[in-house]
């Protein structure tokens, strides 16, 4: 396993950062500023990617923001948003207005069941009580990821945010994901054309998950997913994962 880890690191280049938030949403700092501390970083290329919804007006004053900083910097940004999926069948949170987006950066912040979203304090209450098993979340959490991905990439270019970051919020290990449940969502990564985002700040997907992903020949990319510029292209998780 140890020669695995190094094989994906190696492969990931750590002069890109594929998921950075600004003060448009649940960041600090204005585009300019990221993008600042992102040459000074070293980084070639970065995508924002803020937390969007239905209610969000934002987006093309977000995207006019970053293309004046792309006059001002050699390095490719991009404009993507962070869509949360809302239901079992994948659909999500989306905007009035996709038109200024490059892609979509997918996220499963809560467990989408057919009896509503559930938040993970009461995902923990439901697996305490003996309502859910850690089996019934793992499956859950990976059927609403693959249709979220199929549904996102219709209409943009599609990154996984924060892979199962879910797991650790309701106090489950990644063990409960197989080995078969990363072959489907690797499968719907390919068919969807998805890449991985391996996020800095949340600390997955884990080491496991990550070797797994890449022997199934899925694309993987660093992610700082940044709330202040000074976090951007600073890695940790990643040379140690």
């Amino acid at each position: 396993m140890g020669a695995e880890r190094e094989t994906v690191i190696e492969a990931l280049d750590l002069t890109v950062d594929a998921h950075a938030h600004t003060g448009f949403a649940a960041g600090r700092d204005s585009v300019g500023v990221v993008v600042s501390a992102a040459d000074r970083a070293g980084l070639t290329a970065l995508t924002f990617a803020d937390q969007v919804g239905p209610d969000t007006t934002w987006l093309p004053a977000y995207a006019d923001a970053v293309r004046r900083a792309q006059l001002r910097t050699e390095m490719t940004l991009r404009v993507a948003a962070e869509v949360e999926v809302v239901q079992p069948d994948g659909w999500l949170a989306w905007p009035a207005d996709l038109g200024p987006l490059e892609a979509v950066s997918v996220a499963v912040s809560r467990l989408p069941l057919a009896s509503g979203l559930l938040a993970p304090r009461d995902v923990r209450v439901m697996l305490s009580s003996g309502e859910l098993t850690a089996e019934q979340v793992a499956e859950a959490l990976i059927l609403a990821t693959v249709r979220g991905l199929e549904r996102a990439s219709r209409y943009a270019p599609t990154q996984l945010a924060r892979p199962l970051s879910l797991l650790a919020q309701v106090g489950m290990d990644d063990a409960a994901i197989t080995a078969d449940m990363v072959e489907a969502l690797a499968a719907a990564c390919r068919e969807s054309g998805t890449i991985v985002e391996v996020s800095e700040a949340w600390r997955c997907p884990s080491a496991r998950v990550v070797a797994l992903l890449r022997a199934a020949r899925v694309t993987l990319v660093p992610a700082s997913d940044a709330r202040y510029a000074a976090e951007v292209g600073q890695w940790q998780y990643l040379r140690r994962v």
